[in-house]
């Protein structure tokens, strides 16, 4: 079932399992309004069960660091804008993944990787990357790192 994210009436629906779901859904809601306000896209995601290949698109180019998610994926979503592809995982630990592959420009593609206020910083991603941190009406606080993607996808 699809759940339009609404970024006014933050709700936890779809990542209730969770230690950190306010924080996460926070965070999906900052995700929502940042693609309405910059593309006026509706940020709609699904179970990631229903989502399966995009979980795997997501976790094929995280191979290229040799990076294995640990956490369970709660949601997924794909929005192409602007001739770019934007990919989302939520994960049940609070990590949100984001994959920005522009379709024409081979030097615009990068994973992004945002953590929920509240939650440490996966292993998988301690050793690998240092995360800066932003501040957000709807999340908290918001750590954030990333990776340009050299591989085609």
């Amino acid at each position: 079932m699809t759940y339009l994210v609404d970024f006014v009436n933050v709700s936890t629906i779809g990542l209730e399992s969770s230690p950190v779901a306010d924080a996460l859904a926070g965070l999906r809601a900052n995700e929502a309004r940042y693609f309405k306000n910059k593309y006026d896209a509706d940020f709609a995601t699904k179970p990631a069960s229903e989502a399966a290949d995009l979980v795997a698109y997501v976790a094929k180019v995280l191979l290229e660091r040799e990076i294995v998610i640990a956490s369970k994926p709660l949601e997924a979503t794909e929005l192409l804008v602007d001739g770019i592809r934007w990919t989302y995982v939520f994960f049940e630990s609070g990590l949100a993944i984001n994959v920005l592959y522009t379709i024409e420009n081979a030097k615009k593609r990068a994973a992004g990787f945002k953590l929920s206020m509240g939650m440490d910083v996966p292993e998988e991603l301690a050793s690998k990357f240092k995360f800066a941190r932003q501040k957000s009406k709807l999340a908290g606080e918001i750590r954030g790192s990333f990776f340009v993607i050299k591989g085609e996808y």
